[in-house]
């Protein structure tokens, strides 16, 4: 599907862009793919490792500049939304600057997409997403939901939207990997609370998540992606087995555990081999076998949660990633 178009990635330069641009490169051979960013800094360096390859191209812009939005995504076929303020602390201190971002920046990729007529545009969201207690969770289920509802915008047009969630992407920046790698030297590992439990997953993953969704979307839907669990703790052990961990307390709009389906969407989500899908309850989109698929409805009282997850992930799988990915790590937070 992806073969031959034009893709744009806002965001780009983000720890998901690094990952999406150069495997949608090899799988695919899209006719283009447009990193879309505001951060010139970060497109310079990353323009370095691509430039040879004419098929990508890079845009300066910001999602919050509807006007340059309308510029970009002239030509384009499919659009992955990935530009956001994730930082939790970060939204919790600069909320107006998280809500301009995560919410109107939300609106005008919806709105330009729409103008342009842009095939399929699938929005990057977070665990944080489900019940929220943070503002950036509140801002990526507002965004989620007009993601969805923009489906009913679309009308009869060609252009469709859906939503990927997923938990604690291993080795992303600003996430607690890199963070612990950075400091495991000092001996002293801070823990804000020892329960604490995270999804995790893989770039690779999240992925393959956005191509699964790409062709399998009729809009509207909220794919999940069957990950494993594991206790921060046990990350921090993995990371720094000598270090002492000091308990530091939760910081402002934290969870003790995440979520990514909630007992309120019980009746809307379907299961199927490697994810689950919450459908729209909007027109009873939640009720159409196109939708639906081959998908089984999960029970009533279904909950979706890191510290009741069936899968955990063995401190032996995290330790192998390491051995792989930890030398890059180190050195991209230098």
């Amino acid at each position: 599907m992806l073969t031959n178009s034009v893709i744009m990635v806002t965001g780009g330069t983000g720890s998901f862009g690094h990952a999406f641009v150069p495997m949608t490169l090899k799988h695919f051979n899209p006719r283009k793919i447009i990193i879309f960013s505001r951060d010139e800094m970060k497109q310079w360096e990353m323009a370095k490792k691509f430039q040879n390859d004419p098929r990508v191209r890079f845009f300066i812009g910001d999602v919050r500049d509807a006007q340059r939005l309308h510029r970009a995504l002239s030509g384009v076929d499919y659009v992955v939304h990935a530009a956001a303020t994730k930082i939790v602390p970060v939204a919790e201190y600069n909320p107006f600057e998280c809500i301009k971002t995560n919410i109107n920046g939300a609106i005008n990729v919806i709105e330009a997409c729409l103008d342009a007529g842009v095939k399929r545009i699938v929005a990057l969201s977070t665990d944080k997403a489900s019940s929220p207690i943070n503002l950036y969770g509140a801002s990526k289920l507002a965004s989620d939901k007009m993601f969805v509802a923009a489906n009913a915008y679309a009308g009869t047009q060609d252009t469709r939207f859906s939503v990927v969630r997923y938990g604690n992407v291993m080795g992303s920046r600003g996430s607690v990997i890199p963070f612990f790698l950075s400091i495991r030297d000092t001996g002293v590992i801070p823990i804000t609370d020892p329960r604490m439990t995270r999804f995790m997953i893989t770039l690779e993953q999240g992925v393959h998540l956005v191509w699964h969704a790409l062709a399998d979307m009729v809009g509207g839907e909220i794919y999940v992606k069957k990950i494993p669990s594991m206790k921060v703790t046990d990350i921090a052990r993995v990371i720094a087995p000598n270090a002492r961990q000091e308990i530091i307390g939760i910081r402002p709009g934290e969870k003790l555990h995440e979520q990514m389906v909630g007992t309120e969407d019980a009746h809307y989500t379907y299961e199927y081999d490697q994810h689950f899908k919450i459908l729209p309850q909007l027109n009873h989109w939640f009720e159409d076998p196109q939708r639906i698929k081959n998908g089984t409805r999960v029970a009533d009282n279904f909950l979706y949660s890191s510290n009741t997850n069936t899968e955990w992930m063995p401190e032996k799988t995290l330790r192998e990633w390491l051995n792989t990915h930890a030398d890059s790590l180190l050195s991209a937070a230098r």
